[in-house]
């Protein structure tokens, strides 16, 4: 399912999620995990997130503590490393966050009880989460944690003030005055120093621990603190030695309660996930969806959860009445967004996640989604795109079956059009009797016509709006939609001559496949007067007279020919005439003229007389009677 993960953009999905987690581990679990395809898992992850989201959405929070490093802490501990002061804390909030929880969700478990009984079973540490407490203050083992380690740092603080006074003493007396750098006290490392002027440094009896940069001042620990000083270091390996066995101590303590620990942690990082998906699930206004395995889909006012603005909501329905969905419309309608909605939000739902849509969703656990969307062009296997796409849907047609669900874009298309309609209707054939569900979008009239006749289709249109130019992003199920692109070129006041020819081509295939004779043209051979120029009915002209052009209605070879212009007939001068384009290059063989020159409801109302319409004779009679009484 990877690939259809990666073309429905569902990894952008959880990396929102993910950024909604606390813990480092719950982020790694998020990325590991994918859509299930169990339908009681599925309803389980519904009912955990509707759960998590009940609790958000009351403005309680849930205590998670120390729970952003706790899998890495748990490491070192396992590895048989020591933790620091800081780390055992760290450990203690997180110990203690687990009681928190426990009592969090015992207090709320009529409205959360799902998430009660996954925290109910965290076993009871507050007895290591209390040791901790006790033994490191402040961020470093406390001195009560042992008496060794009181009684080392009692004599720490003695010594440390014997230094302090006899230095004091060394900065007040006046004979070392001038060779004093500052009058203050210096600690480096374990020693406390004096800053002395580098050209007094012979002057000063003691040791030099350190030297200025720029080796102006030399850092000097008199002899008089030496013995001291010496003392001092010594009590410190002391005390490093009595904290290492507290902190050995209070690693082991955790070391002890590795399965229970484990327990926690494994716990509360499902609850941290859990209500990760909540988060996410509120912020796009998610709804819990009807989980059916019936191969049934119903989406109400859906929305595609990363097109960012005000989407056009989505009403789709599959599986029920029919099996197989064909949307046509214009380029860039929004059929392929139509195709990722339905994917989308239908892995969601077996995420786990609550989906962008209207209350009375129902969504479908499918063994399997296969999807063949965009460019499958690749330069590695010297495909081209309609190989690219028989590629994979080769490799579908091998696995689809029942519960399966296809998405198809464009299908049969990169190729003759022909064929690629024929493999196309060919491909659904074979996917719908090995039960698949299908939704394909497409601009062939045969595929078309294909999901218009088959019983256990139907097709859909993208509506357009034709004033405006503009698709509506609108699925309409049931209608036809096409390319719009004879209306286009319309707008875009190509002739309607033209326009009429397409539409014909379109309904009847009869194109025009004669031979035409192009007389050549003889140059510097003057026109006699008894050339004539002689017109054909339907032909176009220019009229001088008028200055625009006309067609011509009727040409009896005398002076004057009768055109048709603005609904008028009018006999204009032949010579005034200029023939711009004939009838017989401007309409296809067979074509009736006479519909040139009267309008629909003048050739309807011939035709209702010529078949004896009563309601038309009826009318033609009152309309005779009528203009008798105007004459009387």
């Amino acid at each position: 399912m990877k690939q259809t993960i990666d073309k429905l953009q569902f990894n952008q999905i959880k990396e929102e999620v993910k950024k909604r987690a606390i813990g480092q581990y719950s982020k790694k679990r998020i990325e590991e995990m994918t859509p299930q395809t169990n339908l009681q898992t599925v309803k389980n992850r519904q009912e955990e997130t509707k759960e998590a989201r009940q609790i958000l959405e009351s403005q309680q929070h849930v205590p998670f503590m120390g729970l952003t490093r706790i899998d890495a802490l748990t490491s070192q501990v396992k590895k048989g490393f020591l933790l620091t002061p800081t780390e055992l804390i760290e450990y203690a909030d997180f110990l203690r966050s687990s009681r928190m929880i426990r009592r969090f969700f015992e207090k709320n478990q009529y409205q959360t009880p799902l998430l009660h009984v996954y925290s109910k079973n965290m076993p009871d540490l507050s007895m290591v989460e209390e040791l901790i407490y006790q033994q490191i203050k402040n961020q470093k083992v406390s001195d009560e944690a042992s008496r060794n380690l009181r009684k080392v740092r009692k004599q720490l603080q003695l010594t440390e003030k014997e230094i302090q006074d006899r230095l004091l003493k060394f900065l007040r007396h006046p004979h070392n005055k001038e060779m004093i750098q500052e009058s203050m006290i210096v600690q480096k490392g374990d020693h406390y120093t004096i800053p002395i002027k580098a050209s007094y440094k012979n002057k000063v009896p003691g040791t030099i621990v350190e030297q200025s940069n720029k080796g102006t001042t030399v850092f000097i620990e008199p002899t008089a603190v030496e013995k001291a000083s010496m003392n001092y270091q010594l009590l410190k390996a002391e005390e490093i030695a009595e904290e290492y066995q507290v902190l050995a101590y209070l690693t082991g303590a955790l070391a002890e309660q590795e399965q229970a620990i484990d327990l926690i942690i494994e716990t509360i990082t499902r609850l941290d996930i859990i209500f990760a998906r909540g988060k996410y699930s509120r912020e796009i206004h998610g709804v819990t969806p009807r989980i059916n395995q019936s191969e049934y889909i119903k989406i109400k006012q859906g929305r595609h959860p990363l097109i960012q603005g005000k989407a056009v909501p989505l009403d789709f329905e599959l599986g029920n009445d029919y099996r197989g969905l064909v949307i046509t419309g214009a380029n860039a309608g929004g059929k392929t967004v139509v195709l990722k909605t339905v994917g989308l939000l239908t892995l969601m739902a077996m995420f786990g996640l609550q989906v962008p849509a209207a209350e009375g969703t129902e969504l479908a656990v499918f063994d399997e989604i296969f999807v063949d969307i965009g460019d499958q062009q690749t330069i590695e296997n010297a495909l081209s795109t309609f190989s690219g796409h028989m590629q994979n849907i080769a490799e579908m047609l091998r696995k689809v079956s029942r519960n399966t669900l296809v998405l198809l874009d464009e299908i049969g298309s990169g190729t003759e059009p022909n064929e690629g309609a024929a493999l196309a209707v060919a491909i659904m054939e074979a996917m719908y009797e090995q039960g698949a569900l299908i939704v394909a979008t497409t601009h062939y009239g045969e595929i078309k016509k294909f999901a218009n006749d088959h019983e256990d289709f139907i097709p859909a249109a993208m509506a357009f709006d034709k004033e405006a130019l503009k698709p509506k992003y609108l699925l309409q199920v049931g209608e036809t939609g096409e390319s719009q692109a004879l209306w286009i070129a319309q707008k875009m006041n190509m002739s309607q001559t033209l326009i009429e020819q397409a539409q014909y081509y379109i309904q009847h295939k009869a194109y025009r496949t004669t031979k035409k004779v192009f007389q050549t043209t003889k140059v510097n051979v003057p026109r006699t007067k008894t050339q004539v120029q002689q017109f054909s009915k339907g032909d176009r002209v220019y009229s001088a007279v008028h200055q625009q052009e006309a067609l011509v209605y009727e040409d009896t070879a005398e002076e004057t020919v009768t055109i048709f212009l603005d609904k008028e007939l009018i006999n204009v001068p032949r010579k005034r005439l200029t023939l711009k384009m004939s009838a017989e290059k401007l309409y296809p063989v067979g074509y009736e003229l006479d519909h040139l020159f009267t309008d629909f409801q003048t050739r309807k109302w011939q035709r209702d007389l010529a078949r004896g319409s009563k309601k038309a004779h009826k009318k033609l009679a009152k309309e005779a009677k009528e203009r008798r009484e105007k004459r009387d």
